[in-house]
Parts: structure tokens; C-alpha cells; sequence
């Protein structure tokens, strides 16, 4: 068993397929076939059942897989800890970030850390708050922001919690409301970001608590393509204050949210008891420093 091996496995778990593992993996899709098959003998057991043209993990390809994530995020560490050892004069920041809000936050920072550290590398990659877990695990990314709570086990430094604010067509009959809860939006149709995203979980987890059952008449990744469908008057959304204001223009308004447990919330987060690099901890501390307000915002 190596680690190329289980690298190979993780990823037919994550894509679904593995011809899109093979993509990722800069392999042919027979050599990563061949990677699964070689483990699966190892182990003595298969580790997907194939349903016609898909794969599903079987109970062992299940706890392979739990085991695989810790083995790579093992090698991570090592590496990390050797090259630090080694006096390294050029680092890495290895870093995630969700779609929501990243521009916003941590654009400036970005600078700031260039100017002070220009011999760091930065390897940046964005996925929503589920995929950028799953790399954080994996020994992927050294941090990653994540919407609080944060599930597994992660330790984390806060970075900002904004309340949402109901974006509306300013011709809505609620729009001159102070603010308004989902009791408010019962029988107005929600537009939600994509799913996978961690903003989606607040807000339907708020319904569930209040009995309301949303009506979703479209999703997207985008945060002006949302505003603008707002615009035209196809439902309401949601967005961090801070975005909203960011993106506010004529033919919308800005309502408060008026519910419990619904702030955004974002935060970096590392694995528990992980060895961080000295370009992941000055991060941090340039996170902190800053305090990650910006410019020209309500607080």
C-alpha cells in the first residue's frame, strides 16, 4: 500500500467517477483503476460496490476511506515539518476559501501578506464550505474559512460574524419594514445559493425551527447574478450584511433578518493538533492584526 494509492482512492470517493479522478490526479483512468484494484486486494475486500455505471463505497471502502484521509493529512504534516527543519528560505501558504464573501474579507490581506512576506508562495483554491472540509481533512490546505459551527474535528481562529439581511425588490410589499423573520417570508419564493453552500444550511436550518417550508424558485453561485434576480422580482435572498451593502443599488432593498442563530459567522480553521507551517501561522496572525473589517462598511 502507498500513499499514490490512496491518493487515488480518495479521489474516486470525491469526484464520483474515475474518470474525473484520473483528471485530478494527472493519471489515465485505467492506472487509477488499477491503483483501487491493487488496494482492494491488499485489503482482501471490495471497497465499492458497482451499481451499473456507478460506484458506491462499501462498508470497508467507507472506513479505507476515513483512513486514507488521516494517512495523506499525515504525509502533509511530515513534509511540512521537515521543510521547516530544513531552514527553508521559501514557504507556502496553502489556503481555502469559500466563494461568499472571500473578496470582501480577505482581498487586502493578500496584499498586506505579499508585501511582507513576497518569498511565500500562496496556493489558493475555492470551494464551498463541504469540499474545502474535505481538503482541510485531507491535509489539502494548512487552513480554510469555514462557516462556524464547524463540523469535525478543527480548531479555529474568528474572523467576522455579520447578521443576514433579507434583499428584497424595492417595490416588495415588505420592503418598508424595519425587519422581518421567515414567519414574515412564508409565502414569498426564496432564491438560495447553490447547494454546498453553508450559507443555504442557516437559512433552511431557521425555517425548519419556525415551521416554514420555503418555496426555492431558482439558485446560483453568483452573488450579483442572485441581486439581480431579486431585481427582476423572481423572490428574496439572503446575504452577510456586509455583501448586501457591497452590492446594494437602486432596484433593491436591504431588510434585516429577524431570527436567532443566523449569523454568518466565517472563521479559519485548522485540523486538531495539525503542525502548521510558519506561512499558515503568519496568516493567522495577520488575520487577527487586521481584524478583517472593511473599509467604508456598517458595523
Amino acid at each position: 500500500m502507498n500513499l499514490r494509492t490512496l491518493r487515488a482512492f480518495v479521489e474516486v470517493v470525491r469526484q464520483g467517477s474515475f474518470s474525473q479522478a484520473a483528471e485530478v490526479v494527472s493519471l489515465t483512468q485505467s492506472t487509477v483503476s488499477k491503483a483501487v484494484k491493487t488496494l482492494e486486494d491488499e485489503l482482501g475486500t471490495p471497497l465499492f460496490s458497482r451499481i451499473g455505471h456507478r460506484s458506491e463505497l462499501t462498508a470497508a471502502g467507507q472506513i479505507a476511506y476515513r483512513r486514507a484521509l488521516v494517512l495523506l493529512a499525515e504525509r502533509s504534516d511530515l513534509i511540512a515539518e521537515i521543510n521547516e527543519l530544513r531552514g527553508l528560505k521559501r514557504g507556502v501558504l496553502r489556503i481555502g476559501l469559500p466563494p461568499v464573501g472571500s473578496g470582501v474579507l480577505f482581498a487586502a490581506m493578500f496584499a498586506l501578506y505579499r508585501r511582507r512576506y513576497p518569498e511565500i508562495d500562496i496556493e489558493l483554491i475555492e470551494h464551498g464550505s463541504k469540499k474545502l472540509q474535505e481538503c482541510l481533512q485531507a491535509g489539502e490546505v494548512d487552513l480554510a474559512a469555514l462557516l462556524v459551527p464547524v463540523e469535525g474535528e478543527f480548531e479555529y481562529q474568528d474572523v467576522r460574524v455579520e447578521p443576514l439581511m433579507v434583499v428584497m425588490p424595492v417595490d416588495h410589499p415588505l420592503a418598508g419594514r424595519k425587519q422581518v423573520n421567515f414567519t414574515d417570508l412564508a409565502d414569498h419564493p426564496f432564491i438560495l445559493f447553490e447547494s454546498g453552500f453553508a450559507l443555504n444550511r442557516i437559512i433552511l436550518s431557521a425555517c425548519e425551527r419556525k415551521g416554514v417550508v420555503p418555496r426555492v424558485t431558482a439558485r446560483s453561485a453568483q452573488i450579483d447574478f442572485i441581486v439581480d434576480l431579486v431585481s427582476a422580482g423572481l423572490g428574496v435572498a439572503f446575504l452577510p450584511r456586509m455583501l448586501a451593502h457591497k452590492h446594494k443599488h437602486a432596484g433593491i432593498a436591504l431588510i434585516p433578518l429577524d431570527e436567532p442563530q443566523t449569523d454568518w459567522h466565517i472563521a479559519l480553521a485548522w485540523r486538531h493538533q495539525a503542525h502548521l507551517p510558519p506561512a499558515a501561522r503568519a496568516w493567522l496572525d495577520l488575520a487577527k492584526e487586521m481584524g478583517n473589517v472593511p473599509a467604508g462598511l456598517p458595523d
